[in-house]
């Protein structure tokens, strides 16, 4: 069987990340590594701080920090907001770490001896104000393709087009906001991508109907627009030092070792393990190993271009990348979440403000897959009151009361089985196969409205039985129903777990029984006669409270939603 290594797009270290981030890979990704596990797959999930570039360095003299410092204490916050949200990565990492600048090297070196690198005399950005080269990234202006007045001198993240300073059109430091730039020469490597664009695009073609859409059309269109040279070196200071003569005082460009820290993390992670699996075990195994990457639609050119060009490049067989998962925008007030802008709800606040079940479920349920998707605070309270307090709180609440009410703390006993429960199972099966389908595919919206229906089949089932009435004439059949409700409550856990995971474990507490997560692969014949007779249950608070409109309109004017 395979074994699945599932990576997250790395979230760059400077500042907090917000709800934009968690959704464009960071939460998906989990939800897949969670489900995974509960099928009972072997998984390896890995993320970390994407550490090197300006953006560091500039941060680092904003908050009077040693760069190793300013990295440091992010990259600490960045784990402590997603333990928050209980993201359960089997190793958090770091870009900046000596594992991954030995995985630097080595590709960097058999790139260099299979003929990729070269030398080039470059112009370069230097702003006089700022006395310093500007990286692409750190230029800004007006993209020349779609007029967009915030575009960066490394790509155009309205339109995608790949772009150097030099084509924007009134071009500033995003530093300081100069225009007083001028163009001097400098020597870089560049990989050299045209040499490897034939096979490039032969392996791109196998992965039609298999990315979705959006990953797919993006590297197309960059295929078909012809790739050129990428320059891999910039003349910075943080960073992993080139090693070749005539370039010190360079290093490699964060677009060149962040990628490869999937691989350094995974060492990171092998490194702390000597007993278990090696890194090679994943990254150089690939005919054992299903890749599966999560990450917004800005970094989808990265990552089906240029690392895949990297890896293919040093003659080894790496690991590439089997399915791709990638999202697109979260709005929010009138544009994306922003994190240079300060511009939507950050995880430090949104933490503070609701438990992390209630953004992780409505993140998922409206995930932006094929367009970009808003977030605004009535759409937000109205998901979680209908599908978590009215929906599935309160079939658990309605349940438990009835059982306690009319048979005590316990599982009632189960007898005769009719139509109404033959009916249950069938609609549970054929929803789970449905569920387990949209999973698997990645299909996660779908996944959440069929997880909803399972929900409502419970409510359903509820109400055409009506225990509370048959209780009165017919005990035994009232016993059968209520048993048959407290084995959905254990069902709704176990699918519910990579969604919703404190919230399953809540569930799962009520009765004393294993907390062990498991999906539930047998027929609901059986599976939902697995709760036996006496099996002690207690009486909890509601799992979900209600967000009133008073609530709403507060939370629109702190954080700004109609600005």
């Amino acid at each position: 069987m395979k074994k699945h290594l599932i990576t997250s797009a790395l979230p760059y270290v400077n500042g907090l990340p917000h709800l934009g981030h968690l959704i464009g890979c960071l939460l998906p990704s989990d939800v897949f590594a969670r489900y995974l596990r509960s099928r009972g797959e072997e998984v390896l999930y890995i993320c970390g701080t994407d550490e090197h570039g300006t953006p560091s360095e500039v941060g680092a003299a904003k908050e009077n920090m040693s760069v190793e410092d300013y990295c440091k204490k992010y990259h600490d916050l960045h784990v402590q907001m997603y333990q928050g949200f209980n993201l359960s990565f089997d190793y958090f990492g770091r870009t900046s770490s000596q594992q991954n600048e030995e995985i630097v090297y080595r590709i960097y070196n058999e790139l260099e001896q299979n003929g990729y690198i070269a030398e080039k005399v470059t112009k370069q950005v230097y702003s006089s104000d700022d006395k310093r080269y500007l990286p692409d990234s750190y230029v800004m202006g007006t993209c020349p393709h779609c007029g967009y007045e915030k575009a960066k001198g490394d790509q155009c993240e309205n339109c995608t087009k790949v772009l150097d300073p030099t084509d924007l059109i009134q071009p500033r430091s995003v530093i300081s906001g100069s225009d007083k730039l001028e163009i001097r020469e400098t020597k870089h490597l560049f990989l050299q991508l045209p040499k490897l664009e034939k096979e490039l695009a032969d392996w791109v073609e196998t992965r039609k109907g298999i990315w979705p859409d959006i990953a797919y059309s993006i590297a197309k269109k960059w295929l078909k627009e012809g790739l050129q040279e990428r320059g891999i070196t910039r003349d910075l200071k943080w960073g992993f030092s080139v090693p070749k003569e005539g370039f010190e005082g360079k290093v490699f460009y964060v677009w060149f070792d962040a990628p490869i820290g999937y691989i350094g993390i995974t060492k990171q992670w092998a490194d702390e393990r000597p007993s278990e699996r090696s890194f090679e075990d994943w990254w150089l195994n690939p005919d054992n190993v299903v890749h599966t990457e999560f990450m917004g639609k800005d970094n989808i050119p990265f990552h089906t271009i240029t690392f895949p060009a990297t890896l293919r490049g040093t003659g080894e067989n790496w690991t590439q990348v089997s399915m791709l998962k990638g999202m697109n925008y979260l709005n929010f007030a009138g544009g994306k979440f922003s994190k240079s802008l300060h511009r939507g709800i950050f995880l430090d606040d949104a933490i503070k403000e609701f438990p992390a079940d209630y953004w992780r479920y409505w993140l998922i349920a409206n995930a932006p897959e094929s367009d970009d998707s808003n977030f605004g605070f009535e759409q937000f309270a109205m998901t979680i009151n209908k599908d978590l307090n009215d929906v599935l709180g309160n079939f658990i609440n309605r349940v438990l009361k009835m059982t306690t009410n009319n048979f005590g703390q316990q599982i009632p006993v189960l007898s005769q089985i009719t139509s109404e429960e033959e009916e249950l199972y069938e609609t549970l099966d054929t929803l789970i196969r449905q569920y387990s389908s949209y999973m698997d595919n990645l299909d996660l919206r779908k996944a959440m409205a069929t997880l909803r229906e399972i929900w409502v089949s419970g409510n359903n089932y509820i109400a055409r039985t009506e225990p509370w009435k048959v209780v009165k004439t017919d005990t035994d059949r009232a016993a059968t129903i209520l048993n048959t409700a407290l084995n959905l409550i254990r069902l709704y856990a176990n699918l519910s777990a990579p969604i919703m995971p404190q919230t399953a474990k809540q569930m799962l507490d009520l009765f004393e029984i294993s907390q062990d997560i498991s999906f539930p692969d047998s027929r609901m014949s059986s599976y939902l006669t697995g709760l036996k007779a006496g099996t002690a249950f207690k009486l909890s608070e509601p799992l979900f409270k209600k967000i009133m409109p008073d609530r709403v309109t507060e939370l629109k004017a702190i954080y700004k939603e109609e600005a």
